[in-house]
């Protein structure tokens, strides 16, 4: 019995398929009469029938290939219309429409659109040209539709002609928003600029970052494509590849097109996420191809199909991997699931689309519910015969509600919309106008209150913006299995205003998180501490990972670059996350090489503390007065504790009055030593020279405390000035990579200079002093350790210069406490240490008696030294008279001279040698 009756339904389309148009009637998909019209265009079937390439004859051709979803969507129109009819909207007023099946072809779209604008209540269906259409009264008084962008850009560039209200359920191109082309166009969607922006975001979110994208070759894929790749480039997304489909089923080349497609999928193994702005009957094939190849990705929906029945029901999909998509945002859809439970009462006189639906749906009655969808297109695929006279059997719309489970909520609560904003502009204008006439009012005056109404659905009100686009916003949904059927399910909300995303409750949270696990990158993740560094590639998304140098970090992954650190305050190694606070770093109290100074400096102080012991109990003795009394030994002895102090300020953390402080207080100090010691050289220069013109030169110049005092008040007025004019101060070194060296700037090289080179320039007197008295009595001379005290003083402080210009960090006051140091042993120890060791050790030599002896001794020793000086220089002068030829006088002389007994010669050179001998013992001794 089955079998019997699929024949004859066959046997009756394919009878029906010899049936052409005869009359503009026959063209009319549903109507229903009204005191005001309003027009619909709908893609009821997928395809034109045409058996030709291309058409030879200007015929409107048969349509095939039904589409359950798009007639769902002539059911909402015709279901809202009906709402306004029977609430109180429109008193007295009812809304008649006119619905055509445009079957996915602008042709279709474009003959209806030309009854739209037929005039109104006209023996023929004609288009009156006129150069001003105010007063035009055209068939309908507005548009809802078309679908397609394609399309309504076809449809809207007529209808503009008129200003007739076009206002789209479907059409998201954001070309459609640019009024000065489109003026008459208005939609319940979101324009693609929002779609594209958030598929941007949910991409990037998830953290991918390479993919691809299949569109068709119309206006609406190539603007779809073009807007979704600046939002993917400002959203650091990279397109992979781009493929286009041709744009319709008719195309012979769309089989060769899906499997090259196909085929750049399988070689772009890295793209796991792959964005698609088809058609539903393009993802039908695409999907059902990559399903015998195995292909498994991600696909990005747009909402042409996202929420697509025919394509979810397809065999095995669930083997194509996630399917996450966008789609409007649905509304109450309880009434018009009751308008579908009593579908089956409504009359279909003058509703083709659903007769045709019944006769398929009795056709393919023996089919599974999963194959029922592909059975009824199947069976559409030639021209129907609508029979007006048969009725529609309850059992085909009982059958487990299958038209529900068809249902696109987003789609039919935009087709809602769209009806409500008309029916409300039309009620502002019947307000003051009679509109049960049909000349009540213009399209053009319907447009001007369309465009400012301000409507509701029953529970939310909107109203257009500028563009005429309505920013509903998004749901984003995934496909889930579920008792072995895939379900779309809603995971989040898209926030238009904002560009979030929000989510509700954990489980979607989840599904979010999940997404974030599958890659699709064409580089592997440059981690933190590692930028992205350019390659050959075209893409940016194709890069190198290299660490950031030092002092340079990365925070995230992937970043363009590393930041920079701040170079004062922070610092970074190769390949770090973030900056370090550098150390603040000085010579701490702590640090070893501090406490060994400090402990050298305190050993320092000692001696000077047990010098000055021993000297002062043996202050009577001839050492201790041989060194210039106990009041220039005690002012020594100061200066080096001062000095050995100094060594202090330059530990710890650097302060300003210890910047001030070290630098002066050793400059002084040391200068006064060295100036006592400048008097003591010359005094035992004066106490000892035989040259009687460095002697009156010495005894000149030789005022003890004025030489003290002058030399030291120098160095004196250098200081105050340095302070005065440029004082050292506290300053932080970052010229190192992790550390602050906290130091004291010496605040002028020059001053600075100029204090240690006047010390200078006062040891290398005493040196000179010091040396040419180095050959004194010993036990009682310091001439000579003077001069190896200054000797180390230099080789100390010409040390110095190199070392310090050259070291850095912490330990660079380490240098010059070394420096002082050294100088400072150095010159206590040659100046006083032989004394104590005199003193302590040979006590038999410090005695009067003894000092007497040695000055005796080598006072004699110097006297015979002179005469005998004194014999050489006379035995020359002899020999030279004598040799002379040309002496003449002077050699008469010396003969008379040579004449004298050797033994009076000898007893007057002793003589004198005895009293110049007494003469000097004296001398020494009162000067000593």
């Amino acid at each position: 019995m089955a079998l019997l009756i699929i024949v004859i339904t066959c046997f009756v389309i394919i009878l029906g398929a010899s049936q052409s148009c005869h009359t503009p009637d026959d063209f009319v998909a549903i109507t229903s009469p009204g005191h005001i019209m309003i027009g619909g265009l709908f893609a009821i079937h997928e395809k034109m029938l045409s058996s030709d390439d291309h058409p030879r004859r200007p015929q409107i051709q048969k349509c095939v290939g039904f589409e359950i979803s798009v007639f769902l969507q002539t059911l909402a129109m015709i279901h809202s219309i009906e709402m306004i009819n029977n609430s109180t909207l429109l008193s007295g007023v009812k809304l008649g429409y006119e619905i055509y099946d445009t079957c996915t072809e602008v042709t279709a779209a474009m003959a209806a659109t030309l009854r739209f604008l037929s005039k109104f209540n006209c023996s023929r269906e004609t288009v009156i040209f006129q150069c001003d259409y105010s007063s035009y009264m055209p068939r309908v008084k507005a548009v809802i539709g078309a679908g397609y962008s394609e399309i309504s850009m076809a449809v809207s560039r007529m209808l503009n002609l008129q200003l007739m209200p076009q206002v789209s359920y479907e059409s998201t191109a954001e070309i459609l928003s640019d009024k000065i082309r489109f003026p008459s166009f208005l939609r319940t969607v979101p324009s693609d600029f929002y779609q594209t922006k958030a598929m941007a975001h949910l991409i990037r979110q998830s953290g991918w970052n390479w993919v691809g994208a299949i569109t068709t070759d119309d206006d609406y894929g190539r603007l779809a494509l073009n807007t979704f790749a600046i939002q993917a480039a400002a959203n650091n997304v990279c397109i992979a590849f781009k493929e286009v489909l041709p744009a319709f089923l008719s195309d012979n080349t769309i089989e060769v097109r899906i499997n090259q497609t196909l085929e750049k999928i399988i070689a772009e193994a890295q793209v796991n996420v792959i964005v698609v702005f088809l058609r539903k009957f393009h993802v039908f094939s695409l999907f059902t191809k990559a399903i015998e190849r195995k292909i498994s990705k991600i696909w990005i929906a747009s909402d042409n199909w996202s929420t697509a029945t025919k394509i979810i029901t397809i065999p095995n999909v669930k083997k194509l991997g996630k399917v996450v998509g966008f789609t409007f945002r649905r509304g109450n859809m309880s009434s018009f699931h009751s308008f579908l439970q009593t579908l089956h009462m409504y009359p279909n006189d003058n509703n083709k689309p659903l007769h045709e639906f019944a006769m398929l749906f009795s056709a393919c009655k023996h089919i599974k519910d999963g194959d029922l969808s592909q059975c009824i297109s199947n069976y559409s695929q030639a021209t129907l015969t609508y029979d007006t006279t048969k009725t529609i059997e309850n059992h085909l719309f009982k059958r487990n509600d299958f038209l529900w489970h068809y249902t696109e909520p987003g789609l039919i609560h935009s087709i809602q919309l769209a009806v409500f904003a008309l029916g409300h502009a039309i009620r502002d204008l019947c307000q003051v106008r009679d509109c049960q006439k049909p000349n009540a009012f213009q399209p053009w005056e319907l447009l001007t209150v369309l465009k400012n109404v301000t409507f509701t659905d029953g529970r939310n009100s909107f109203h257009f913006d500028e563009h005429g686009d309505l920013n509903t916003g998004y749901d984003v949904v995934l496909w889930k299995e579920a008792d072995g059927l895939m379900t779309v399910t809603k995971m989040a909300e898209y926030d238009l205003q904002n560009d979030v995303f929000i989510t509700t409750n954990q489980e979607t949270k989840r599904e979010f998180r999940e997404l974030k696990q599958i890659l699709s990158k064409c580089s592997k993740e440059c981690r933190p501490g590692q930028m992205k560094k350019a390659t050959g590639s075209q893409h940016s998304c194709c890069y190198e990972c290299v660490n950031c140098p030092e002092n340079y970090y990365s925070n995230s992954t992937d970043m363009d670059h590393c930041l920079l650190c701040n170079n004062e305050t922070h610092w970074a190694p190769v390949k770090s996350t973030m900056c370090f606070e550098k150390e603040v770093e000085y010579l701490d109290w702590d640090d070893s090489l501090a406490l060994l100074l400090i402990a050298l400096s305190l050993l320092g102080i000692a001696f000077v503390l047990v010098i000055g012991i021993i000297f002062t109990r043996n202050v009577k003795t001839p050492v201790v007065k041989s060194s210039g009394g106990l009041v220039v030994c005690y002012v020594m002895l100061i200066c080096h504790a001062l000095n050995f102090a100094s060594t202090g300020f330059f530990i710890g953390e650097p302060q300003d009055f210890a910047c001030k402080t070290r630098q002066t207080l050793f400059g002084v100090s040391f200068t006064l030593c060295v100036s006592c010691i400048l008097t003591k050289s010359l005094k035992i220069l004066l106490a000892f020279s035989f040259d009687p013109n460095l002697k009156t030169l010495l005894k000149c110049f030789y005022r003890p405390v004025p030489i003290v005092l002058t030399c030291t008040g120098i160095q004196v007025v250098i200081c105050t000035l340095w302070l005065v004019l440029a004082a050292p101060t506290v300053e932080e070194n970052i010229s190192l990579p992790r550390v602050i060296i906290l130091e004291c700037e010496e605040g002028s090289a020059l001053a600075f200079g100029t204090m240690l080179g006047y010390i200078s320039v006062l040891a290398f007197v005493c040196f000179v002093f010091a040396f040419k008295g180095r050959k004194l009595p010993e036990n009682y001379n310091e001439a000579k350790f003077l001069t190896f005290g200054m000797l180390i003083y230099f080789i100390a402080w010409i040390t110095f210069i190199p070392v310090y210009t050259t070291t850095f960090g912490k330990y660079l006051p380490a240098v010059e406490i070394i420096v002082i140091l050294i100088s400072n042993y150095g010159i206590l120890c040659c100046t006083f240490f032989p004394k104590c060791y005199v003193i302590l050790c040979k006590q038999k030599t410090n005695t009067k008696s003894a000092f007497l002896q040695i000055v005796y001794n080598y006072s004699a020793h110097s006297v015979d030294s002179l005469a005998l000086s004194h014999v050489s220089l006379d035995s020359t002068s002899h020999d030279t008279a004598t040799t002379s030829p040309s002496s003449g006088n002077k050699i008469t002389a010396c003969q008379n001279h040579n004449h004298l007994p050797a033994q009076v010669l000898a007893h007057t050179g002793m003589e004198k040698t005895m009293k110049v001998s007494k003469t000097l013992h004296q001398k020494r001794s009162s000067s000593i």
